[in-house]
């Protein structure tokens, strides 16, 4: 039987709290099912560079790289010294963000199924940014021909494991930046020719970003460039009810790091308030990515065990259990205890 070891970034805000509710998550399915867990609790992020003076401290940096997978909460104003560094040492190039309708959380339409892909190494979120004397500042973005060739395949893979339309948009902005988007929208042109079952279209992103509001349940697989995926993956975790149900994956060949979406929330901190919704369909995508690179008969198990959170959430959602940003009047706490009473019945 295969044990993996999960690092839990505990991270800052309500990231303790929704640490703690995956973490209360994974040990209940260690105990009750045939998938062993071993989860591993790494400090990261603003209590960190107090503590250590370092967002990520080098013993912190050492269990992640030990571990099978990271599992990470939100971190505060020092995320950047924590999930870009991450990203860059493993090479975790995709940046995948489902977006998708549940029962009875109000959203702009009841039918979105979509996923944006979104290239994670480089673009302006290198930081190469330079002072001009006291008044200016030049910034420079990143684009290349081989981070933009692995991101459209993966968007092209990934458009064949999803089950409903199988098409592709890529999403840039090519008649302004003409030279950099216009090498991504070739690249991507070119990657589209190898797989014709998969559908595929361009969009400006200020036009995506207009019809992810007019009719998003048109998209499927959206393939686009750090900064506008950043933007627009935020964007459509509002059309479907907000961020508390947003998961995202950063996802390399050997690695991966999953984490929710948003940001570390300080102003509802401590109040047992959060919605670990995030978390559990951000522990419901590490599942499917270990299944992927599992090639025993654990894979099924894996698979089955990721199908049974959502379907558990769905429950949820169905009978009005709510968190109090969807709505409803349950608390952190309560929430996690009834996901995993429904879980394991």
């Amino acid at each position: 039987m295969t044990r993996y070891t999960i690092s839990l970034v505990n991270g800052d805000g309500i990231g303790p709290d929704l640490a703690n509710s995956g973490q209360i998550l994974l040990e209940k399915i260690s105990d009750f099912s045939g998938i062993k867990l071993e989860i591993v609790n790494v400090e990261a992020g603003d209590n960190a560079l107090i503590k250590y003076d370092k967002a990520l401290p080098d013993f912190s940096f050492d269990s992640i790289k030990k571990s099978d997978v990271c599992l990470k909460a939100p971190v505060g104003e020092s995320a950047a010294d924590v999930i870009l560094v991450l990203r860059r040492y493993f090479d975790l190039y995709a940046n995948i963000r489902p977006a998708k309708s549940y029962p009875n959380v109000k959203s702009l339409h009841p039918s979105v199924d979509l996923v944006i892909v979104r290239e994670n190494t480089e673009d302006v979120y290198l930081g190469w940014e330079f002072p001009i004397g006291d008044d200016a500042v030049i910034g420079l973005r990143l684009t290349t021909t081989e981070a933009s060739r692995k991101i459209a395949e993966y968007a092209f893979e990934e458009a064949l494991r999803r089950d409903d339309k199988k098409s592709v948009v890529c999403v840039h902005k090519s008649n302004v930046m003409r030279v950099g988007d216009g090498m991504f929208s070739k690249i991507s042109k070119d990657v589209a020719k190898k797989y014709p079952d998969v559908d595929f279209s361009e969009s400006y992103v200020d036009a995506c970003a207009m019809n992810l509001i007019r009719s998003p349940q048109k998209f499927d697989v959206l393939l686009t460039t750090n900064l506008f995926g950043d933007i627009l993956s935020d964007e459509a975790a509002q059309v479907v009810g907000g961020l508390g149900l947003a998961p995202a994956g950063n996802i390399g060949e050997k690695f991966a790091i999953f984490e929710p979406v948003h940001g570390a929330a300080f102003d509802i901190a401590n109040k047992n308030i959060a919605n670990p919704s995030s978390m559990f369909l951000s522990i419901k995508m590490m599942f499917e990515w270990l299944a992927s690179k599992n090639k025993n008969t654990e894979r099924d198990s894996l698979i089955d065990l990721a199908k049974k959170i959502e379907k558990t959430l769905i429950s949820l959602l169905e009978e009005n259990v709510k968190t109090i940003d969807m709505g409803g009047n349950v608390h952190t706490d309560e929430f996690t205890k009834i996901f995993l009473s429904k879980l394991i019945s």
